[in-house]
């Protein structure tokens, strides 16, 4: 036998059910899908399992596109703000770390059961575990075949997110129903990701592994251009830590990275003005500014003696160790791919969406949100934002 709804949201994620919940309240029969046991694994990690589940300061400027206008609207109608303003509704306590990142106080769990209740609220049908072989358009809509029998929607909301994290059941649904339909993709690729280096080049760094410092990290061009000031972490394999997790959005393969290892200091121009008063040799006036095995290992990478009297050395040694610090250019040769990478990049080409409605202009009924699409923000709860904001915008629509 048939079940019908008004609407079908396939995936129970952040965004699934911020859109199911919206569209159940306002009165529409909503059936929600998804082929895990568990609801909302991505949330329940998140943030070491805190969630990071906003920033307060989220706005277009955070998130990269090829339509970078596209997500203005969704943000703009739905703010952090008003997600807190969900949060107290259900008494969730949080915190704010740096650079406005909200947490849970308690647990990521909270969330779940937040949004869960919200669902229950609009009396969401839950289908779980339940997996799609079919998604077909009909008269009145949309039929899919799945493990639990015929489902008839009206609308259908793609929220199966991206290709990242796949021990957590990541697939590429979205994208396999995006090509039945005719709608354009932008090439996915991880993102939010350690990157990894020639391990012949990369070799010389190794003993650096497990050094972490503030740092000033840029890659890309022109408008596509990033640069941040975050924190650096030397591994085995690369580097690693906030500062290359949020630049690995902006790197193409085959680029270069630059890293300004004390950003605010102009090494090269401090040491030639202290060679009179500088009275410590080279390693221990840089173990003033740098961690000590930093020093001793990069001074010996570099070709620099460590005991060195910075009196006794050229202007031009000391300009080379200063760029060398202040502008380290090093060229990945990849990253740890989905398996590490915290989102997806690319996706569901937004100027085949409504900036409105996230429905497809191309199939009347057919929506994309969250991760899916073309629209992905930098780390620090950015991307949780565009979940709650599109789930929003596609649960009023449909």
């Amino acid at each position: 036998m048939t079940k019908k709804f008004d609407v079908a949201v396939i995936g129970a994620g952040a965004a699934g059910m911020m859109c199911a919940s919206v569209a159940g309240q306002r009165g529409k029969s909503v059936v929600l899908i998804d082929h895990a046991t568990r609801l909302a694994e991505k949330i329940r990690i998140s943030g070491g399992g805190r969630c990071n589940f906003t920033n307060i300061d989220a706005g277009p400027q955070n998130f990269l596109s090829g339509n970078p206008h596209f997500c203005k609207s969704a943000l703009s109608r739905y703010t952090p703000q008003d997600f807190l303003a969900l949060l107290k509704r259900h008494r969730i306590a949080y915190h704010e770390k740096h650079k406005g990142q909200l947490f849970c106080d308690d647990s990521a769990e909270d969330i779940i059961r937040m949004l869960k209740s919200e669902c229950d609220l609009g009396q969401v049908r839950w289908q779980i575990p339940c997996s799609i072989s079919a998604v077909a358009q009909a008269d009145a809509g949309f039929v899919l075949t799945t493990s639990a029998g015929s489902i008839e929607a009206e609308s259908i909301v793609l929220a199966t997110g991206g290709l990242s994290i796949p021990k957590i059941g990541a697939t590429d649904f979205a994208y396999r129903i995006a090509r039945q339909f005719g709608i354009r993709l932008v090439e996915p690729r991880p993102g939010l990701v350690p990157l990894t280096f020639d391990m012949s080049e990369w070799q010389p760094f190794v003993a650096l592994a497990g050094i972490a410092l503030p740092v000033e990290i840029s890659a890309g061009e022109k408008k596509n251009r990033g640069s941040f000031r975050e924190d650096l972490l030397f591994t085995h394999r690369g580097l690693s830590g906030p500062a290359v997790l949020q630049i690995s959005s902006y790197w193409q393969s085959g680029a270069q990275l630059t890293i300004d290892l004390l950003p605010d200091m102009d090494v090269a121009q401090t040491l030639i003005d202290g060679k009179s008063t500088l009275k410590k040799n080279l390693g221990n006036t840089l173990s003033q500014w740098l961690p000590a095995r930093l020093v001793e290992e990069w001074l010996r990478i570099k070709g620099f003696q460590a005991d060195a009297r910075i009196a006794d050395m050229t202007d031009k040694q000391l300009r080379a160790l200063g760029t060398s610090l202040n502008a380290w250019v090093i060229t990945p040769d990849g990253s740890e791919g989905y398996r590490k990478a915290e989102v997806t990049l690319g996706g569901i080409d937004t100027r085949e969406l409504s900036q409105q409605t996230m429905m497809s202009t191309k199939v009347p009924g057919l929506y994309f949100i969250g991760e899916s699409v073309d629209v992905t923000g930098w780390l620090g709860g950015y991307n949780f934002q565009w979940a709650w904001a599109s789930g929003v915008a596609a649960g009023k629509s449909v």
